[in-house]
C-alpha cells in the first residue's frame, strides 16, 4: 500500500526511508505466523493481531505477499519487529500506546524522512523506552506501577539485548527468547533463517525430531555437539509436556 506519506509492508506506516531492496533480511519470506509465534514465545493470537493489524489498528510485524495462504509470509525483519515488540509487551502496556509510541518514535526521529520498519532499528535501543515512558500520564491503572518502578527501561532493556544490529542499523541476529539463558538464535544468512543453537551451531528442528523419535539427551547432545543444558532448555520451552 502506497500513498504522498509513505508505505505499509506489513510493517506499521512510516515516511519512506526505504530498505535494502535485496536484502534478505527484507524480502525472504522465512517464517509462518505459527513458527514465528513459537519462536517468540508469543501467543499465535497475538503474532496475527501484530501481523495482520486490527480494524482501526495497523499491523506492526512486516510480512510479504504469500502465493499459497499456507507458506511462509514473515521476513528476519518481521521476526525482529516482533521480538522488540514483545519486549514493550512485557511492561505491561496495552498494545494502543505501544502503536502511539511508534508513530511518535518515526516522528521525531525522522521529520519528513522518517523510518520505516522502527521496531528492527537500532534508534529504538535509544529512543523506545523514553517514548513509552512519557505516556505514563495517559494510563490510570498503570501510573503507580510506572511512576514507582521504573518498569519500562529495564524491562525493554532486558528485552532488547538479544537483539544484534548490524553497521547499517536494522537487526541482524537474534537470540531467541525461547529460553532465559542464550540457548538458540537466527540469523538470515545461517540455515535458511531457522533457529541453531548458539553453541554448536545445529539447527533447533534437527534436535528436536529426533527427541521426539525417542532418542536420550546425552545421546543428541554428543551427536550435534550441543550442551545437554541447552538442548533440554529448548525442549522445555517447545515440548513442555514432554520435558
Amino acid at each position: 500500500m502506497k500513498s504522498s506519506f509513505g508505505h505499509m509492508t506489513g510493517g506499521i506506516l512510516f515516511p519512506m526511508r526505504d530498505a535494502p531492496k535485496e536484502d534478505i533480511r527484507f524480502n525472504a519470506p522465512l517464517y509462518t505466523v505459527d513458527e514465528a509465534a513459537r519462536f517468540l514465545h508469543v501467543p499465535r493470537s497475538t503474532l496475527a493481531d501484530w501481523v495482520h493489524g486490527r480494524p482501526g489498528s495497523a499491523p506492526i510485524v512486516t510480512c510479504v505477499p504469500q502465493v499459497r495462504r499456507r507458506d511462509p509470509a514473515i521476513p528476519f525483519i518481521g521476526l525482529a519487529e516482533g521480538m522488540v515488540a514483545r519486549a514493550f509487551r512485557q511492561t505491561g502496556l496495552p498494545m494502543q500506546y505501544i502503536r502511539k509510541a511508534l508513530v511518535r518514535l518515526a516522528e521525531d526521529l525522522g521529520g519528513r524522512e522518517g523510518i520505516q520498519h522502527a521496531l528492527a532499528s537500532d534508534r529504538i535501543k535509544k529512543h523506545g523506552a523514553r517514548l513509552l515512558y512519557e505516556w505514563r500520564e495517559e494510563l490510570s491503572a498503570y501510573t503507580e506501577v510506572v511512576s514507582g518502578n521504573y518498569v519500562f527501561k529495564p524491562v525493554i532493556e532486558q528485552g532488547l539485548e538479544r537483539v544484534y544490529f548490524a553497521p547499517d542499523g536494522w537487526a541482524e541476529r537474534l537470540v531467541l527468547p525461547l529460553t532465559r539463558g542464550p540457548v538458540v538464535e537466527v540469523t538470515p544468512t545461517k540455515a535458511f533463517g531457522q533457529p541453531v543453537f548458539v553453541h554448536g551451531g545445529a539447527r533447533l528442528v534437527d534436535v528436536i525430531e529426533r527427541f521426539k523419535a525417542g532418542e536420550r539427551l546425552p545421546d543428541l547432545a554428543y551427536d550435534f555437539e550441543v550442551e545437554e543444558e541447552d538442548v533440554l532448555d529448548a525442549i522445555r520451552a517447545l515440548l513442555p509436556d514432554a520435558a
